[in-house]
């Protein structure tokens, strides 16, 4: 879908979404869509385009990570969202930061996978349903066992010719198996289970080498394979898991999804800013922070990244950051770091008239869930606009008050509003209620009367 989309469409996609910050929303259409632009360049050019790499700093709960969140939906592009705290600096216990790149690359994987699995997949449906025929047939039979199709690999199915009884006798069978009469029948198939004789955990060091023990030693121990009894339902699926993973080239995959990761990858690095070392760090957990930093600027720049399906490079991979920057300044940051996110977006605080548009406008605003949440008891809610703005005043007033959480407030507010309803909803059912200021205010008395609100911080 990225390829197809203009800035002004991605824009309008994210409009769907998120209210405001359209600065924010301008860089990031701009940087996939020179993505685009990129490829369609000779080769000798594109290598020496790189990414503008981008750093949104805003407060909490102002869209930074829901604006990650849709871009992953929107583009067909391997994407990652990652936390910058859950790394630590090569040498200490928890993962390195080259673990984004492996990460990146096992999802371009699965993402490749699916795809390849759906063109195929009509197909080897057809080998399923003729293996399941084979196993009722030999059943019917008297005989034990189901025609060996394990010992050369097929391409197209090919039956021998056989008795007129015994193809009417199939062809009856298969119109019952695709009637779904058959389902709960039990057969015998020929299952492929892991011989590897002890469950391995990867130490503290395989896994920042991407080395899993089962394919190290997976040639030493094959799969052996073992006749079971199930349903035929259950049995379609365990046939279809094997077939598909004879009808697929993974090798084919690895090299195109290592290929999406080096061209089109995107990661998004959440709460950068709780990595930068307060003024006069420089041990205990800062010296990991800063480590965290340093360890970051290769990846960023462009490196190489060895991982178990080969090397990845990032050079073409865009990276886009996040952070509050509450306790910190984007200055704090080490000064090469700050030099790879060259482009730097300040996403603003949210005003009343935010919070309104946010219950109203996007395409999956909390009005709108809670509204279907409730129909589901057979109740109907409707709220007046009046009690829309004095959620949005009260969610605002508390955000003044308080630590200043964003639109996650609503939350807090929208819950407590509906708490009665929600919980008698079962026999409410059939009714429509509608809620005005005054039943919002009345929900919400204990707050406004009551300063000390602190069971409401999120």
């Amino acid at each position: 879908m990225e390829e197809s989309l203009t800035p002004e469409e991605i824009v309008r996609e994210l409009d769907k979404y998120i209210v405001g910050q359209s600065e924010a929303k301008k860089c990031v259409a701009i940087a996939l869509r020179n993505r685009m632009r990129r490829r369609m360049l000779p080769p000798e050019i594109a290598e020496e385009i790189t990414p503008k790499n981008i750093i949104m700093i805003g407060p909490t709960g102002v869209g930074k990570t829901e604006i990650a969140r849709r871009i992953a939906k929107l583009t067909n592009a391997p994407f990652l969202k990652v936390e910058a705290t859950k790394f630590t600096e090569v040498g200490y216990v928890g993962r390195d930061v080259e673990s984004i790149i492996r990460d990146l690359t096992e999802l371009a994987i699965r993402m490749v996978k699916n795809e390849r699995i759906k063109t195929q997949e009509e197909r080897v449906r057809e080998i399923v349903e003729e293996r399941i025929l084979d196993a009722l047939m030999a059943q019917d039979a008297g005989r034990d066992e189901e025609p060996d199709f394990e010992s050369s690999p097929r391409v197209d199915v090919v039956w021998p010719t056989v008795p007129a009884s015994l193809t009417r006798t199939r062809e009856k069978l298969r119109e019952k198996l695709r009637r779904g009469e058959l389902e709960e029948r039990i057969i015998e198939i020929e299952v492929e289970e892991s011989s590897f004789p002890v469950e391995f955990v990867a130490a503290s060091g395989m896994e920042s080498l991407g080395i899993d023990l089962r394919d190290v030693f997976g040639s030493l121990f094959p799969p052996r394979r073992k006749r079971k009894r199930m349903k035929i339902k259950d049995a379609r699926e365990v046939l279809f898991n094997q077939e598909v993973q004879r009808a697929i080239d993974m090798d084919d995959v690895v090299q195109e999804a290592i290929r999406r990761v080096e061209e089109t990858g995107i990661v998004f690095i959440d709460e950068i800013d709780k990595i930068v070392s307060p003024p006069g760090g420089g041990y205990g957990p800062d010296v990991s922070r800063g480590g965290v930093q340093r360890d970051l600027l290769p990846i960023v720049e462009g490196s190489t990244v060895l991982t178990k399906h080969g090397p990845v490079r990032t050079n073409h991979i865009l990276f886009i950051a996040a952070g509050a920057f509450s306790q910190s300044k984007p200055s704090d940051l080490l000064p090469e770091l700050q030099g790879r996110f060259p482009i730097r977006v300040e996403l603003s605080p949210l005003s009343e008239e935010d919070l309104y548009r946010i219950l109203v406008e996007p395409y999956n605003s909390l009005v709108k869930q809670y509204k279907a949440l409730l129909s589901t008891e057979g109740v109907s809610i409707d709220f007046t606009e009046d009690a829309l703005r004095e959620i949005a005043h009260i969610a605002y007033s508390l955000n003044e008050k308080m630590e200043n959480i964003g639109a996650r407030r609503l939350y807090t507010v929208v819950e407590k509003v509906l708490q009665d309803i929600s919980f008698h909803a079962p026999r409410l059912k059939g009714q429509h209620i509608v809620i005005d200021r005054e039943y919002v205010r009345k929900q919400l008395q204990d707050i406004l009367r009551d300063e000390d609100v602190t069971r409401y911080i999120l």
